[in-house]
């Protein structure tokens, strides 16, 4: 009977996770992107001016905006970025490391309605304290009668956020390299409980204790592991030029037909899809929690995430796996492994420091989704009941470090899915006020940029 439910669990995942989730991310990002004057290309360098800026000057919120995006990132960057970029190889070769590029260029655009809107439109817990995510928009934007998408975002949100596939492959990563003939329950067990520990360190200590961390905790380990990546370009530079017309030479061929070419493309977009949650709503809950009250100030901040997650360090996990590994060698379809042998090919002890850097992406992601898990459980039951959900969260990392995963995570998946859409609709509905706020702000800084397109009303 519970095999049964396991399998019919699968399927609709699979069906609903599939191109149905797959066709609103890109296809919604791409209609953010035209709609919004390709705002990701051309604010780009107003985006970098007004991170190194860093002020948040707003007595709402609790963190910086600059920490929102420390911990925004510290989310993303995770397994995706490394094992993820691996299986997207394995499957599309070098040519779909190109279209996580375009990926990532629409993700850009759809997180910086996210940020836009977390702050033109944040609500407030039953404290009085100012909080953000998606939930919070469509009560205050689109009205009482579009309540239920709000709850029905919290729910799945409060169950979408737990880290199951972080928490169990971690837990693989260390004990197969503990015991590589085989980690037993017990070691499973207790190395569950060690993750549970140290997430609990931080999660305990609430929003900016988590800001901190990831402030101190991302520029480490994506720095870290830029230096290990340069270290295998260098000892590899006459391979570089090779590998990166690769990428763009696999990226559009038509060999294998239109067919193959768009199986490339899809299987890219898709991996970076769902590395940096662009659409999702996780985003709108940590810039909503920024102290500032310029709502475009907070979308150029927010849209530097992808950038960073699914351009920057996917790129150099996908540098280091062409130049370490050959990939016609590779039997099936691997993840983590390959980016190990990779690694451990190239640098003496390679695949022992990948393992560190792997622990500090898996354990920062899981910082920030108890934080992302908790307001939606403060929406739904109270701020003092969602000190409730941290303590579950935590004990989730035990349970789900022994368990075999494979129901566990389709479960996951279908409420990750049941999060994008509602987040997906608030965004394009409106796209409208999004745009009016951008040439409100542009056209007050004199920038003429977008102050040439025609004032355009929508209801809410």
């Amino acid at each position: 009977m519970l095999d049964d439910a396991a399998n019919i669990l699968q399927r609709v995942a699979d069906m609903i996770c599939g191109y149905p989730m797959f066709l609103v991310l890109i296809g919604g990002g791409i209609f953010l992107f035209l709609f919004s004057g390709a705002v990701s290309l051309r604010r780009l360098p107003h985006a970098v001016a007004e991170l190194r800026r860093g002020k948040s000057d707003s007595d709402k919120g609790q963190i910086s905006s600059a920490q929102a995006l420390a911990g925004v990132v510290s989310a993303t960057v995770g397994m995706g970025n490394i094992a993820g970029v691996a299986i997207a190889l394995v499957m599309g070769g070098p040519g779909a490391i190109f279209w996580m590029w375009v990926s990532a260029l629409l993700g850009m655009c759809t997180k910086y309605h996210e940020g836009v809107l977390a702050i033109k439109y944040r609500g407030t817990t039953d404290t009085g304290e100012s909080a953000g995510g998606t939930m919070h928009i469509i009560d205050q934007a689109l009205g009482r009668r579009w309540h239920w998408l709000a709850v029905s975002f919290a729910v799945a949100g409060m169950f979408g956020t737990l880290c199951i596939m972080n928490a169990n492959q971690l837990t693989e990563a260390v004990t197969s390299v503990i015991s590589p003939e085989g980690a037993t329950t017990r070691m499973r067990f207790f190395t569950g409980l060690a993750i549970a520990g140290v997430v609990s360190m931080v999660v305990l200590g609430g929003i900016r204790r988590i800001a901190r961390v990831a402030t101190w905790l991302v520029p480490f380990m994506v720095g870290a592991y830029f230096l290990m990546v340069a270290w295998i370009i260098v000892i590899n530079i006459t391979a570089v030029p090779g590998v990166i017309a690769s990428i763009f030479r696999e990226a559009f061929n038509l060999k294998a037909g239109w067919g193959a070419l768009a199986g490339v493309a899809i299987i890219g977009a898709r991996r970076a899809a769902f590395v940096n949650d662009a659409g999702v709503g996780t985003a709108t809950i940590m810039h909503g929690a920024s102290r500032n009250d310029e709502p475009v100030k907070e979308g150029l901040i927010a849209m530097l995430g992808p950038a960073i997650d699914s351009g920057f360090v996917c790129t150099l996990t996908a540098l280091a796996i062409l130049i370490g590994v050959d990939l016609n060698a590779v039997d099936g379809v691997k993840g983590l492994s390959i980016a190990m042998d990779a690694f451990g090919s190239q640098i003496p002890g390679g695949q022992y420091m990948l393992m560190v850097i792997v622990a500090c992406f898996a354990i920062s992601s899981m910082f920030s989704y108890s934080f992302y898990g908790t307001r939606c459980a403060s929406y739904l039951v109270g701020e003092r009941l969602s000190r409730i959900y941290t303590y579950v969260f935590i004990a989730t990392l035990v349970v789900f470090a022994v368990i075999p995963v494979s129901a566990a995570v389709s479960m996951c998946d279908l409420f990750y899915a049941l999060m994008v859409f509602p987040t997906m609709f608030t965004l394009l509905r409106l796209s409208g006020h999004v745009r009016k706020e951008t040439r409100r702000y542009f056209k007050s800084k004199n920038d003429t940029g977008l102050t040439t397109e025609p004032d355009l009303h929508y209801d809410n």
